[in-house]
């Protein structure tokens, strides 16, 4: 494929030689609506509509690791780059060892990632459950929580293998997360969580 630009020929890069740098240059430069997050799953990129519900749990998930660790250790919406093919993610909460640090281009590394909690979109679900929890095991994410709004639940992801985890625990809404086990070391209290 060719594309002409001023009087010039520039040969397109192929999809081997796309780079997660190159596609979030060209997401900076597309008029992505505002209230919107841009991911990259697997190449491909996804936007989801930001809820009011989506941020509300977000927001409480932050305050209970609040209780225990600094702000400097909790994220929320940054990239970060996950192993697998193309894999920029934004988580919805992420929190880092106390001893992270950034890479060479100034990004926050995946294997300094402890603790990721993603609230589902109907739109993108499907990667919440599928490619991202496979990439959050095999970057060795200690726990991974999906909060469910459309169904009130959430499930709690542990001890990473390859590309799975080992252990899975169900908890519906209103119900605590013991995630003291973990690098989070909170009790999550959900009843204040809506539903969608």
């Amino acid at each position: 494929m060719t594309v002409v630009e001023s009087d010039r020929i520039h040969m397109a890069k192929s999809d081997d030689e796309r780079t997660l740098d190159d596609m979030f240059e060209g997401l900076e430069r597309m008029p992505v609506p505002e209230g919107y997050k841009a991911e990259i799953v697997g190449g491909h990129i996804f936007m989801s509509p930001q809820r009011d519900t989506h941020w509300e749990i977000i927001l409480d998930i932050v305050e209970h690791l609040r209780t225990e660790h600094p702000r400097t250790r909790i994220k929320s919406d940054i990239r970060i780059d996950f192993p697998g093919d193309l894999n920029g993610f934004a988580p919805d909460v992420a929190m880092l060892r106390a001893d992270a640090g950034k890479n060479a281009k100034g990004q926050w590394r995946h294997q300094d990632v402890e603790f990721v909690a993603e609230v589902i979109s109907r739109s993108t679900g499907m990667n919440d459950y599928g490619p991202k929890k496979a990439a959050y095991a095999a970057a060795d994410v200690a726990a991974y929580l999906i909060v469910d709004p459309y169904i009130g639940r959430c499930v709690l992801h542990t001890q990473p293998k390859g590309e799975e985890y080992t252990v899975e625990a169900r908890f519906d809404f209103g119900e605590a997360i013991d995630l003291t086990g973990t690098p989070a070391g909170i009790q999550l209290d959900t009843s204040a969580f809506p539903r969608d």
